[in-house]
């Protein structure tokens, strides 16, 4: 007599635990930037979790990923504490170091682009003009997004991983982005988010009728594209200059 095969049991199926983690840091992080973990406090894993309605393996692994992007430092015996703003002298070497190595990346990725590189690099410029289609309180995350995918991806065209590696370690857009946040959140009411939002998108994006950020982003993309190495070079410091205009009222008003 043959015997009955044994039943196959589809395995349950559960969230991926990646998910979770990628919601819960995405949430932590906005805390940071939005000044409800004030720069410099301490990071409560069990007051996280409760308010986040989550275990705290979740909260533990944003946590080790906001340690790598600078914005959590974690000592021993101590903890977790959000990490400090930009100070002056700190906003000053920031911006001297990229005028150091961005226009020589951009001169350099002007030279050596590949069709891998183009497709990337026309790639993220079509999704800077997609974003601009988004709610207004959306844009300025995209654009941010955005920001930082350009300039490192800018820095791997280049050829040289040391360039690439020393500008990702800075994780220069992201204090830039919460040093002017920071400074936008100090006197804002609840009730005035969605003001707030459009002026800093206005103040930072915006010049005439068009996205000052976004146009001096296409005048790069385009001299490398063109592999035009000079007017690339010229682009990109002008481009990092009219950034340090932008963000220093910010960082002069946070460190007063």
């Amino acid at each position: 007599m043959a015997k009955k095969k044994a039943a196959v049991q589809t395995p349950k199926r559960s969230p991926r635990r990646s998910v979770l983690s990628d919601e819960i840091y995405e949430m932590i992080k906005a805390m940071i930037f939005e000044h409800e973990i004030a720069p410099g406090s301490r990071v409560n894993i069990d007051a996280l979790a409760a308010q986040l309605d989550v275990s705290q393996t979740p909260v533990r692994e944003a946590l080790a990923r906001l340690e790598s992007d600078d914005l959590i430092a974690k000592e021993p015996l101590k903890g977790y504490t959000a990490t400090n703003l930009l100070s002056m002298e700190e906003f000053n070497d920031l911006f001297q170091f990229r005028l150091l190595i961005e226009p020589w990346a951009a001169e350099q990725a002007a030279k050596k682009i590949d069709s891998t590189g183009r497709a990337a690099l026309k790639g993220e410029m079509q999704s800077a003009k997609a974003v601009l289609k988004f709610e207004v309180d959306y844009q300025f995350q995209a654009l941010a997004e955005h920001d930082t995918r350009f300039h490192t991806l800018i820095a791997h065209i280049s050829g040289s991983s040391s360039v690439a590696t020393a500008f990702e370690r800075t994780h220069c857009h992201l204090h830039l982005f919460r040093l002017y946040m920071a400074n936008k959140l100090q006197l804002i009411e609840p009730e005035s988010r969605t003001q707030f939002v459009q002026e800093l998108f206005e103040q930072y994006y915006h010049s005439g009728s068009g996205q000052l950020a976004i146009k001096e982003h296409e005048k790069i993309a385009k001299a490398i594209l063109d592999q035009d190495p000079k007017t690339a070079r010229s682009a990109m410091h002008s481009h990092i200059e009219s950034s340090l205009k932008r963000f220093a009222p910010s960082a002069k008003e946070v460190n007063q």
